[in-house]
């Protein structure tokens, strides 16, 4: 934060959320709004934007960072910020939060990770600790872990049940949540060819014709999608 702003009465805390679904966004700036009134949210729906906010004013404390962004996916906008905004600390905030992708964001830069899958307290305590200087993962959570766990336990547990490859079972995730094939290949390292060929063996494995129908059989066993 700049030096001007620390001398004044009133410490802001500003805080640039990057989201491209305007709902969640909304929803992440009331529940961090909870930090106190000196909490000044901005928000960006893709990382152009966020950059472009950026450019014009650094003075900023945090970025609150999705991975699935439109143009350019979340671990790539990680190692941009990294290395142009080196002293602002970012926390991811993704629906994708299996070990591999908290990894591959703390491994770009990220200095925290919040499942969304978490409650509302989890994200506020995240944004302490990382404002704070410290480094938050569901490992360090005080809540939510159990959910997350039993959340991931599930997935799994449905893709063994039709026999799906582990690559079949990580697609069908991304799928569940509206992903397209473009973005999913993006998130993967995959080509898009090779997504539409996963795509096309899941919907036969499960014996639906559409993604909606595939969606809807993990709803009825019991999975949050």
């Amino acid at each position: 934060m700049a030096e001007a702003t620390r001398k004044g009465e009133n410490v802001q805390t500003r805080i640039l959320i990057i989201e491209d679904h305007v709902l969640v966004r909304e929803a992440m700036a009331l529940t961090l709004a909870q930090l106190g009134e000196g909490v000044v949210c901005q928000q960006a729906s893709s990382a152009s934007e966020a950059l472009t906010l950026l450019e014009a004013d650094s003075d900023c404390d945090l970025l609150v960072v999705d991975l699935m962004l439109p143009e350019i996916n979340g671990f790539s906008f990680l190692g941009v910020i990294a290395k142009r905004f080196p002293d602002i600390p970012a926390l991811v905030v993704s629906a994708l939060d299996d070990r591999e992708s908290i990894q591959r964001a703390m491994k770009a830069g990220a200095s925290g990770f919040v499942s969304k899958a978490s409650p509302s307290n989890t994200l506020i305590e995240a944004v302490r600790t990382v404002l704070a200087g410290g480094v938050f993962t569901p490992e360090t959570a005080s809540t939510g872990e159990g959910g997350q766990r039993t959340r991931r336990a599930a997935s799994q547990a449905f893709a063994e049940r039709f026999q799906l490859t582990a690559a079949q079972g990580r697609v069908l995730e991304l799928v569940a949540q509206g992903k397209s094939n473009r973005d999913i290949a993006e998130f993967l390292g995959l080509s898009e060819g090779t997504v539409k060929v996963h795509v096309s063996a899941i919907l036969r494995t499960l014996g639906v014709t559409s993604r909606g129908q595939a969606i809807l059989m993990m709803t009825r066993a019991g999975l949050r999608v």
